[in-house]
């Protein structure tokens, strides 16, 4: 287990559970989707904070707009609060998805530039479902790439699926780069990944969604699959928190 992921969860007082695409996508067109980032940003460092002092050394992701990343104020809280928490920078990861960068290609470079400067991960999300995947690889300050899920779900019994995530590793890895698998539901798909050499996987294979304060009881329960051989470091989860 190396880290979580933040996500975003809303339960309306009357219609319970609100969907998180539906509850991004409203938001993302109002100012409310930096008041959310603002407040995602606090808490996410501020229980960093709280499991280093319990122990509990993990690194956690969160997930940015395009709002975010065109005004360049994220940077800044971001660094204020990890110098308010004592957490270090490397715990922190932002994770931007390639349909953000094309928005505007300059600004948002200039953000995430600056907080790879302050010692922040930054990981491209959703990947293989843009179009400029290969250019962004080789300009931007990433330290991470997350294949999407639409091919990790079916690469157990589609051999078009699982012949393009083995090249996603095998392109990531060349270039020095860290790779995360999402959607990772069973055994068999986790053991095909492993074999091919992917850093990391995420998913209900390992655990659902849980609310940070259960975390630390989860961590007590949780046994990782042993690999039979083969690549090293791919019985790491990650998976979100919020």
């Amino acid at each position: 287990m190396v880290g979580v992921e933040a996500l975003l969860r809303w339960r309306h007082p009357r219609r319970g559970m609100v969907d998180p695409e539906e509850l991004i996508r409203v938001a993302e067109q109002s100012a409310v989707m930096r008041l959310l980032t603002r407040r995602v940003v606090d808490d996410v460092v501020e229980q960093l904070a709280k499991w280093s002092a319990a122990g509990i050394g993990l690194r956690a992701a969160l997930n940015v707009s395009v709002r975010d990343l065109h005004t360049g104020e994220i940077a800044d809280q971001i660094a204020d609060r990890l110098a308010r928490y004592g957490v270090p920078a490397e715990r922190l990861q932002v994770e931007i998805t390639e349909g953000a960068l094309m928005a505007d290609p300059r600004r948002v470079l200039a953000t995430i530039s600056r907080l790879h400067r302050i010692g922040v991960g930054i990981a491209l999300d959703d990947f293989g479902t843009g179009y400029s995947s290969l250019q962004h690889l080789r300009r931007l300050p990433l330290s991470e790439v997350k294949v999407d899920r639409s091919f990790v779900l079916g690469m157990a019994d589609d051999a078009d699926d699982a012949a393009i995530v083995r090249s996603m590793i095998e392109l990531a890895g060349a270039l020095g780069l860290r790779v995360v698998a999402e959607g990772v539901e069973d055994e068999r798909t986790w053991r095909m990944l492993h074999a091919a050499g992917c850093d990391a996987a995420q998913g209900w294979f390992y655990a659902r969604p849980m609310p940070a304060e259960e975390l630390v009881t989860w961590l007590a329960r949780y046994r990782p699959v042993r690999p039979t051989g083969g690549h090293p470091q791919a019985d790491a989860a990650r998976r979100p928190t919020r």
